[in-house]
């Protein structure tokens, strides 16, 4: 499985970002290999569908699971055509999270805001 989390820093043991789209980078996690890579994430500085942009940076990155604490419609749509399965994290770590994750201790993301559309956030 290779998992996505939005982050502010490239650390394990840091926090979630509580951003998707305006995250400045997404851990790349290989649970076959064990291995993180750090993706800097090019949409989190545009003006608008950093969403949808940052969703198909992870489509494109070979990604099947993301987990955040929330996500836009539009960037949900990118993700579900990617066969990218989405799950909310918990409050903790990265490594907290996707323990949780291979645990079973994760709920799928069932809700998706309209998204923000240049209103900050």
């Amino acid at each position: 499985m290779k998992i996505t989390i939005p982050m502010n820093e490239q650390k394990l043991e840091s926090g979630v970002c509580p951003s998707f789209g305006r995250a400045p980078y997404f851990l790349l996690y290989d649970t076959n290999t064990n291995e993180s890579k750090w993706l800097p994430n090019s949409a989190a500085e545009s003006s608008g569908g950093a969403g949808i942009a940052a969703a198909q940076l992870l489509a494109d990155s070979g990604a099947d699971t993301l987990i955040t604490p929330r996500c836009g419609e539009n960037a949900e749509k990118v993700l579900s055509s990617a066969n990218i399965k989405v799950y909310r994290s918990v409050d903790g770590t990265a490594k907290k999270n996707i323990d949780a994750l291979i645990e079973g201790k994760l709920s799928p993301l069932s809700e998706f805001h309209a998204g923000f559309h240049g209103h900050g956030g």
